[in-house]
């Protein structure tokens, strides 16, 4: 009796793509850049995410300019050097909400099951949302000192003092978006993570020197603009913006920005991983 052999199959060569797969540190960066360039495809398929980040600096520069300006300093051109910071902080800020709002509807659509089943570090897709959000905050910043220039505010600070004041806000709102990263993360819906975020920064931006002097101001008021983070912040942006020079204030907010991610940031990943 003849026996015949099997056929020996061959198994199929899978290559890798790059950026998908591999474990360590540097295949973690690489796949949260991916999850980073994943946010940006998605913005550019639909360019209404960026409405907070592009009309609202043009519109509140406009509308807070043109109702205060008179009132407060006199005149539209006195007040761009006051107002143009203030903007920038309070758009800047207010749109790192968002942060939270889309990693829970990615979450509740079940993106994030399809993520743990790839090959990839289970934390790349949250590092990626926050890559990729730090560009948001980037057009912002850009088109307000773009508003601000156009409506005839001229930086004494010079160019590298409006970098340098960019930057600063662009890293703080970085820092600030792990906290709604956070509720994004624990909270049911993301119109509740909305709502939360709302009620912690429209105190924290409009009881502010953003758009008024802390001297004009009730005893009992002034103290809350004095230690309100968010004034030291504006404060240090318009030193940088309007002389050029780095004030406490600026120590300040870089210290306050450390502190909120090295207490939201291993917060944040350990609520995520438990879910992820």
């Amino acid at each position: 009796m003849t026996t015949i052999a099997p056929t020996p199959t061959s198994t199929p060569r899978v290559t890798p793509r790059p950026g998908i797969g591999g474990s360590g540190l540097g295949a973690t960066i690489r796949q949260s850049f991916t999850m980073a360039y994943r946010g940006l495809v998605k913005v550019r398929r639909t360019p209404e995410q960026l409405f907070d980040v592009t009309f609202q600096p043009i519109l509140f520069t406009l509308m807070f300019t043109y109702i205060f300006g008179g009132a407060i300093a006199g005149d539209v051109g006195s007040y761009l050097p006051t107002i143009i910071p203030g903007i920038l902080v309070q758009t800047v800020i207010t749109a790192s909400v968002v942060t939270g709002v889309q990693l829970r509807e990615d979450m509740d659509k079940g993106v994030f099951d399809r993520f743990r089943s790839l090959p990839i570090a289970r934390i790349a897709p949250l590092a990626g949302a926050l890559l990729a959000d730090t560009v948001r905050y980037a057009i912002a910043t850009t088109l307000t000192f773009v508003m601000g220039w156009i409506m005839g505010l001229r930086p004494e600070g010079g160019f590298l003092a409006l970098v340098g004041a960019g930057l600063l806000v662009v890293a703080s709102a970085w820092a600030v978006s792990w906290i709604f990263a956070f509720f994004g993360v624990i909270a049911r819906t993301a119109s509740s993570v909305q709502g939360i975020s709302m009620m912690i920064l429209f105190p924290l931006t409009f009881l502010s020197n953003a758009f008024v002097p802390a001297d004009t101001l009730p005893s009992w008021l002034k103290w809350f603009v004095d230690v309100n983070p968010v004034s030291h912040l504006v404060t240090a942006v318009r030193d940088l913006v309007n002389h050029g020079t780095v004030t406490g204030d600026l120590w300040i907010s870089l210290l306050g920005a450390a502190v909120i991610v090295a207490v939201f940031a291993p917060l944040t990943v350990r609520a995520y991983m438990r879910k992820a």
